[in-house]
């Protein structure tokens, strides 16, 4: 169920926000000012409408154009054609679209509709993970990262850095804007997620200074300079790890247990049949050559009739048996993981609006640089 506006919160209406997104629109550079074909802007609108009307394909929004829903919901005067909008849409600069994430994001805030979404301690949950969203062996831009294959070819791509508010009690997510990973301009090597969290670690704190925010990581994130960087930011975290992946830390946490410093707690959930066994120790070393960077541990053990289902994370927060359970809901098999909360969400239609599915599907399906009709999902 998406965001229950009451009656008094009219920029929270589906008009309202359709034609403040329009008016956000209007404000992207058109590269083409002088086609007189048709705005940028209604472009623009034609693709937050094929979202918002989950068309699957642009061939299928293609069939709707005749439709009387554009003209009269999305104030599109004449809707492009599935080749004209890659061609319009494929200039554009990703990053042009930031304005637009961060104006929803403040009307949201506005009618107090992010309320709700607030996770612990006043701060935000917010779910981050990296994602694939074009790939080819023959189609390529300077900008596609490059993997080069034993039998000399070339697999050329471009992955995304998303980014998410979720709850573990809703259903809706808030996406934010991502980060591309991409080649950068006069760049030989390829960019990584690690160098992406980064740089959209430091656009999150610009665009939203005085927010707070949990981070919400799978184990790739659970480094040393990952966990430093998020701390000069002032950002909570809550990082998958694994024990094949994080050896030494794990060393230390068995060490501990031994020394008797590790808490142990269950609870029980006699309703399903299901037993939740955690543990749980303070101040352990993240690995063994940053042993100044500190972490709390968490592992959890949810065991039922049919199956056992194990998880272990680091976090900063302090642990104790009233939070938890708390602390691991977001990311343990209590709740979907991000893929669902991210794209098959927006896929499925369970974001909160329209805006947000069109703000997640738009940067997931698109490919930044690359000019070809391939590169739409």
């Amino acid at each position: 169920m998406g965001f229950m506006a009451p009656k008094e919160r009219k920029h929270l209406s589906a008009d309202a926000l359709f034609g403040f997104v329009r008016s956000l629109f209007a404000n992207v550079p058109d590269d083409r000012s002088d086609d007189t074909a048709m705005p940028l802007t209604d472009v623009l609108m034609a693709g937050f409408a094929m979202f918002s009307l989950k068309c699957p394909s642009l061939l299928d929004f293609d069939k709707q154009r005749a439709e009387g829903n554009l003209k009269t919901i999305y104030r599109i005067a004449r809707a492009p054609c599935d080749s004209y909008m890659r061609e319009r849409l494929d200039p554009v600069a990703p990053e042009s679209l930031r304005p637009l994430f961060k104006g929803v994001f403040r009307q949201l805030q506005r009618g107090k509709a992010l309320e709700e979404m607030v996770f612990l301690q006043g701060c935000y949950l917010l779910a981050l993970d990296g994602t694939g969203y074009f790939s080819s062996t023959t189609i390529h831009c300077p900008s596609c990262l490059e993997k080069h294959h034993r039998d000399g070819s070339i697999t050329y791509s471009h992955q995304m850095l998303g980014a998410a508010l979720i709850h573990p009690d809703r259903r809706e997510v808030i996406p934010l804007m991502p980060e591309p990973i991409i080649k950068h301009d006069g760049s030989e090597k390829n960019d990584c997620e690690r160098n992406a969290a980064k740089r959209f670690i430091a656009k999150l704190r610009h665009d939203h200074p005085h927010l707070g925010f949990i981070i919400t990581e799978d184990g790739l994130s659970s480094n040393a300079p990952h966990i430093e960087t998020l701390h000069d930011y002032g950002c909570h975290y809550i990082l998958g790890v694994k024990e094949g992946d994080h050896a030494y830390l794990f060393e230390q946490v068995q060490v501990a247990e031994e020394e008797g410093r590790v808490t142990h707690y269950a609870r029980y959930d006699r309703a399903a049949g299901i037993e939740h066994h955690f543990r749980f120790v303070h101040d352990m070393p993240r690995n063994e050559s940053r042993s100044d960077v500190r972490v709390n541990f968490i592992e959890y053990w949810e065991v039922s009739p049919d199956k056992v289902q194990h998880f272990s994370w680091v976090t900063d927060f302090r642990v104790n048996t009233s939070n938890v359970y708390k602390l691991i809901r977001p990311s343990s098999g209590v709740v979907p993981c991000f893929e669902r909360y991210g794209r098959n969400s927006v896929a499925n239609g369970c974001c909160g609006s329209a805006c947000e599915r069109f703000f997640s599907r738009m940067l997931w399906s698109r490919c930044d640089s690359c000019s070809k009709p391939s590169c739409m999902v």
